[in-house]
């Protein structure tokens, strides 16, 4: 493989490095919106939920930004759109899960960027990303059915609840999503 090819290969990875940085930019700021407005609604369980998730996607952040930095690359700082504000409790479960799922599918197709340019490091890392995402989707669909299902009750259940997360070296999926 010519130097040139090399090059381009490694620019197509840091292409998909950075718009999945981008994407959890936004899914940062999303997160933090909402952890914000549930906690101030009372609903400290559910909000200290979504703020662990947004330390998960901080270190995601972090983690492409590093790998980009390894192959050369300047990691974007854009988040992929603006924040969604204002959103009511029965909406931001749902909204939240399309969002994890639309990550998870590009992450798949970024992931075989990686592997068709011979990246196996940055094919791995989006590999462990992708299951993080797969438990943030698994909850946001949790929380979403049983606020649809159980409605008032399952709310009133949550209201009032502690929003403290403890320390902040942990994110929700290595707290063991809990």
């Amino acid at each position: 493989m010519s130097k040139e090819s090399r090059q381009a290969a490694r620019q197509k990875v840091i292409d998909v490095l950075n718009k999945a940085r981008s994407m959890e930019l936004l899914a940062i700021g999303q997160y933090m919106n909402q952890h914000y407005n549930l906690d101030d609604m009372d609903y400290g369980e559910l909000a200290a939920n979504i703020k662990l998730i947004a330390i998960d996607e901080m270190r995601h952040a972090e983690q492409f930004a590093e790998r980009i930095m390894e192959l050369g690359g300047e990691p974007t700082s854009d988040p992929d759109d603006a924040v969604k504000r204002g959103q009511k409790i029965e909406g931001i479960f749902p909204f939240d899960s399309n969002l994890e799922d639309n990550t998870i599918a590009a992450y798949n197709q970024f992931l075989q960027v990686c592997r068709e340019n011979g990246d196996s490091v940055s094919f791995k890392l989006f590999e462990t990303i992708i299951d993080e995402e797969q438990e943030h989707l698994n909850y946001f669909d949790d929380v979403g059915d049983h606020i649809e299902t159980l409605g008032a009750a399952y709310l009133a259940r949550i209201a009032g609840t502690p929003s403290s997360t403890g320390g902040f070296s942990k994110g929700f999926a290595s707290s063991g999503g809990e």
